[in-house]
């Protein structure tokens, strides 16, 4: 079997699959097509208190987001996605706070009590990565749902991928959740993506994430 060309984030960040996607663009708050709906519950269920704070990963064009900061201007709202096509009517909104930039080198100055990514995972390389440095960025209390193709997390060796502990994962919704912050382990190494994988369970072009295990290093015994 032919092993897939596999591209650096600078190289899968102009792809087709990724830079273009307009998966999340028009998801609204709530109603059908909806963070609601594609996530089980209702993001605005989890900030109850004055100055509370949602980051959402691969926001789109911001429109969930804005829809929240209109109904609850005390809440601190964030979202970060790689093209910059956010919803004019959102500027301004006391709040509020959208900015374009890769989530792989992104870094928040604070930390919050809700952190999603819906659908984004899918056109992100180093997908493991980015939920591990997510799950820090967490309060005390604060929760993550993000959803994540178990089929698009890849070994270069082809063999079976480790256990996300210290996750829950919805094999429904292909939807990994944590309450509270984690330092996530793999001994995994990522070395690149795919973009021509084809569609995963969307019906949507994704990209696959390859890693290669890392070997703890040994402990000496006695002096050197």
């Amino acid at each position: 079997m032919t092993s897939p060309r596999l591209l650096d984030d600078e190289a899968l960040e102009q792809s087709s699959v990724v830079a273009n996607n307009a998966m999340n663009r028009d998801r609204n708050l709530d109603g059908v097509n909806s963070y609601r709906k594609d996530l089980g519950f209702d993001p605005l269920s989890c900030l109850t208190g004055e100055g509370q704070s949602w980051l959402d990963i691969c926001c789109g064009s911001g429109r969930a987001l804005i829809q929240a900061a209109r109904a609850h201007p005390h809440l601190r709202l964030t979202g970060v996605d790689l093209v910059d096509f956010f919803d004019p009517t959102g500027a301004g909104l006391p709040g509020l706070t959208l900015t374009a930039a890769s989530i792989v080198g992104w870094r928040p100055d604070h930390a919050f009590d809700l952190i999603t990514c819906v659908h984004g995972l899918h056109y992100v390389g180093d997908k493991l990565g980015v939920v591990a440095r997510a799950l820090r960025w967490l309060k005390p209390d604060g929760f993550f749902a993000a959803h994540l193709d178990l089929s698009n997390l890849k070994l270069v060796d082809g063999g079976r991928m480790p256990a996300l502990k210290g996750l829950r994962y919805d094999s429904h919704r292909r939807l990994v959740t944590r309450r509270g912050p984690l330092e996530m382990h793999l001994g995994l190494e990522y070395v690149g993506a795919d973009d021509t994988c084809g569609p995963n369970f969307t019906g949507q072009p994704a990209v696959d994430s390859y890693y290669r295990p890392v070997s703890a290093p040994r402990r000496r015994r006695g002096p050197a």
